[in-house]
Order: C-alpha cells, then structure tokens, then sequence
C-alpha cells in the first residue's frame, strides 16, 4: 500500500507542474527573491514574470488553508496567515492549530520520537557552538569582505571586490585534520551539472563513510548530536543514526532529465548548476578551494552576520566559471562537523521549515527544505536544501 500511496503522490505533483520542491511554492510564500529556486513566491514575482507555476493557488488572496504555508513570512495579500505571529494578531487561517502550531518537526529523516522543542535546539545548538574545537581561529583564516550591497542589488553580476574574499588560510593546520581532510576527499567526487549522473567508484562510497565517521562519530560534537536525538528517541543506536545521515545527505535523487544527478550532500556543501545558474553552494572550505584555483570570482556579500569570531555567517555574490549564485550564504570558519551537525539538526527537528538557533548569544535562522518527489527507507525524505538565511529576512 505505501508503494502506491507514493506512486500516486508523485503521479499528483506531476501533473501539477512540479519539477521539483525547490521550484514549488510550497512553503514559500512571501519569501524574498532566492536565487537557490527557478521561481518566486513574492509579491515582484507577478511583475518580473518569474512566479512558480503554482504561485497564484498557493499564496494569493483567495488562500485560506495553512497546507503548505507554515512558518512563510507575512504576507498582506493573504486572507489569514500561518506564522508564530498570527494568534497574536488573531488573523491565523482556521487550519493553523493542526498544521503548525506545534513545536515539534517530522516528515524528514530521523526515525520520529518526541517533540524537540524550540529552546531545545537553541541549547543544543549552543554546545554545539562550544564544542566546535577544529574551527578556524583569527590566526588561522582571514576574510576581506569588501563591498556590501543592499539586496536590491544583488541580481545586477557586478564584480565590486577586486581582491579575493579569502586573504589567507593556514591549510597546513585545518586541512591536516581528520574532519578537513574527510570533506576534501569528498568534495571532489561531483559533476556539477545536473542533468548528468552522478557515478560513484568504491572509493568514492567509501570517501562517504570515512566523512560519516571522522564527523559524527570521532568528534565530542558529533556524539553530542547524536547523544541527544538518542534521548529524543528519534534514533535507537548509533549504527541507526549513521545510516539515516548516510541516506538523507547523500542518497542520490533526480533534480534533472530523470537523472540521479543530486544530493543533499552535492547541492549544499559542493553546489551545482541547474538552469544557467548556480544552485545551492554554502559551504566556505568549497569557496575558499574554488576561490584558490581561480574557478571562482567573489563580487560582493548581502549580509555578514553579528559575530566578530568563527564561525561567522555571509551572504555572497559571485561567479563560478560563467554561473552566477545571487546569495550563496554560508557559515564561514566553522569545521566540517560543526556544518554538517547543524544542517542535520535543523532537517530531522524542523524539515522544510525555519530553524532557529543560538551561537554565542546571537541568534541563527537556518532555513530547510525537503525533497519530496523520491524517498528512501520508509517514506522518508531526503535533503533538498539547508542554508543560513539573512539575519534582515
């Protein structure tokens, strides 16, 4: 029965347009222009020409159900609205309490388990923060971040930075540990194009493991996350929790001619190309490599987050060999566990939702989406995309 139940779920978003989630408005309704999606759920959208083909059934007036719409930002156009907000100012659509209004995630990987509130994450994500001893310190990394546009302008591919973002980098020191070295093996291993698939040899799949295994098993912070989704009861031993990380960031999926070209894993930590642009890449270490070789040319930030150490947080401008990212947000000086702990903290606790965090004091929105067009294990979802959002959206 679920085998149907799923073939009919996709026979439906097919026929409703859907190429993928990431070009849905599903949930992003009144969300600002991204350049992460081939199409926009805002109120420009209608003037540029650039709306989702499902834009108008979704997020206009004449909605009044929260399906879909959770956690969006306010949008005057809209009858009634489905944010935190909303019971303050008495205008939820009547759906709200049983679609939202709960605390709790579900729908993305993690094996279920009881509700993981807000102030549970912001907590966890505090150690997390704490516990991050392979991050890179002010000797260790220097950024020039140089020209800071308004976002009005981060569509117009000037480049307003004549020098790199990144001024220096002791790869010595960060690269020779074990965390590093497991993410550069694997950040190689990816045709950036989607369309074409993705072709693993052995050793590739086991660059996979070894990722899996220096980040969430061999780190304090690592064991830290899975220690407490183990209290949660989202995952029944380690073994569990290696292998549902394993499927939800790196189990391949089609983004492109019905080709296994794309992974949570690939668009977020290592970027893509999908439809003349750059899609997903937010990963610093990938920038700065790329950066490096001169296949990558800074133009300018949108945002630099509040804090003076690393991990910090941007928004960025910039062309990777003839595509150009609008805003490739990234946290910058962070170890590869620190990155990837996070991301998966957010989709197992808040799955195609806003995540809110606390580093330092200071609080971080990270934003999520689901892939919902294939599954793996029983009915789970993989990773579409995690980035840190700007801290003015």
């Amino acid at each position: 029965m679920k085998v149907i139940a799923v073939l009919a779920l996709w026979v439906t978003l097919f026929h409703q347009g859907y190429s993928n989630t990431l070009d849905s408005c599903v949930g992003r309704c009144g969300y600002g222009t991204d350049n992460n999606f081939s199409c926009q759920c805002n109120t420009s959208c209608e003037r540029f020409g650039d709306c989702c083909s499902d834009y108008a059934e979704t997020c206009k007036a004449g909605s009044t159900s929260c399906k879909g719409r959770c956690d969006e930002k306010y949008n005057p156009d809209n009858k009634c609205h489905c944010n935190s907000k909303c019971p303050q100012h008495k205008n939820c659509c009547s759906d709200y309490a049983n679609l939202c209004d709960s605390d709790g995630g579900g729908g993305g990987g993690g094996g279920g388990g009881s509700v993981i509130t807000d102030a549970e994450i912001k907590a966890l994500s505090e150690t997390l923060y704490a516990l991050d001893s392979n991050k890179a310190s002010a000797s260790e990394l220097i950024i020039d971040p140089q020209a800071l546009v308004p976002d009005s302008q981060t569509s117009s591919k000037d480049d307003l930075s004549s020098a790199p973002l990144f001024r220096y980098l002791n790869e010595e020191s960060l690269f020779s540990k074990p965390t590093y070295a497991a993410l550069l093996a694997v950040l190689d291993n990816y045709d950036r194009m989607t369309g074409q698939a993705e072709d693993f040899s052995p050793q590739q799949l086991a660059e996979q493991e070894t990722f899996l295994k220096e980040t969430m098993s061999n780190t304090e912070l690592g064991r830290e996350l899975f220690a407490f989704l183990l209290t949660k009861a989202v995952y029944a031993s380690e073994e569990e929790f290696i292998q549902d990380l394993k499927m939800m960031w790196f189990g391949l999926y089609s983004r492109n001619n019905n080709k296994m070209d794309s992974s949570g894993f690939e668009h977020i930590f290592a970027g893509e190309v999908k439809g003349g642009k750059v899609s997903g890449f937010h990963n610093w270490i990938q920038f700065y490599l790329l950066e490096k070789r001169g296949k990558l040319n800074y133009y300018s930030h949108s945002f630099n987050g509040p804090w003076t150490t690393y991990p910090d947080v941007m928004g960025m401008q910039f062309m990777w060999e003839g595509y150009f990212k609008q805003v490739g947000s990234a946290v910058i000086g962070c170890s590869p566990e620190f990155d990837f702990a996070l991301y998966s903290l957010c989709y197992i606790a808040r799955p195609g939702k806003q995540c809110r965090l606390s580093l330092g004091g200071k609080e971080l929105i990270i934003q999520t989406y689901t892939w919902n067009n294939s599954f793996y294990g029983d009915g789970k979802m993989y990773i579409g995309s995690a980035f840190p959002a700007s801290p003015r959206n």
